[in-house]
């Protein structure tokens, strides 16, 4: 999930440990399912993704358009499906380990397009505060491989 962000900012334990002015607040959830190409699809995506304003207000521009940041957040409950009972599964979510390894692949691919990354801390309780410009929150999800 993308956020258009005015600023963003990631808190644990009562301290600080992220924040961005302009760019995307990103909460990112790994599927079981989710390669390697997927978090690249992802990087590339989030780069390139025109949800910006131009200079008439138009969603038009890029991070790499604008020098906007980004901040980058796991989050696993975007994976729930409370679709029966009352509390949500999570069994579509990748492991902790691997859910690890293409969370920072995604934020490592986007560093080396040029973005300026922050990131939460992975697997903490954090409070995530964002001023979401818009508002503008778009839904992203990599192609199925192999369908």
């Amino acid at each position: 999930m993308v956020q258009v962000a005015k600023r963003a900012s990631v808190t644990v334990d009562g301290k600080v440990v992220a924040r961005i002015q302009r760019g995307l607040l990103v909460l990112l959830g790994v599927a079981q399912e989710d390669t390697a190409e997927d978090a690249l699809w992802m990087a590339e995506k989030l780069a390139h993704l025109r949800v910006l304003p131009d200079e008439e207000g138009r969603m038009n521009r890029s991070l790499l358009d604008t020098g906007g940041e980004a901040l980058v957040v796991s989050q696993f409950t975007l994976l729930g499906d409370a679709q029966k009972g009352r509390r949500p599964s999570f069994t579509r979510a990748a492991a902790p380990e691997r859910a690890l390894a293409l969370y920072e692949e995604v934020m490592n691919h986007m560093g080396s397009l040029g973005i300026a990354v922050q990131k939460g801390v992975f697997g903490a309780h954090m409070e995530v505060e964002v001023i979401n410009d818009g508002p503008v929150t778009i839904l992203l999800e990599s192609p199925q491989r192999g369908e």
